[in-house]
């Protein structure tokens, strides 16, 4: 790639696990889904956006449907230190192969 085209990067997305401690459960559409991971992006402007997913609380697959993360101290901690993570490990990246 010449050193003058600028490289656009449409996105950065990273998955992250909800410790047990720290899920909370919510309704969408009738159905209570206990929510187990983040969902963190980093937006152009270099702030953090995170949304939760989940399964039902009864079972089963469900649907794939996103829900807000509350704000909660212990939930702003967890998404920062896991973008923090998410930097140093892309950072020490060894390319393809």
């Amino acid at each position: 790639m010449s050193s003058d085209a600028a490289l656009e990067v449409s996105a950065l997305a990273i998955n992250v696990t909800i410790p047990e401690g720290l899920r909370w459960t919510d309704t969408r559409r009738g159905e209570e889904f206990t929510l187990t991971t983040l969902n963190v992006r980093l937006l152009p402007d270099g702030r953090l956006a995170a949304k939760a997913y989940g399964r039902p609380t009864r079972g089963g697959r469900g649907t794939y449907v996103s829900f807000p993360v509350p704000d909660r101290p212990e939930l702003v901690t967890l998404i920062g230190e896991a973008a923090s993570r998410a930097a140093v490990l892309w950072a020490a990246h060894r390319g393809l192969g």
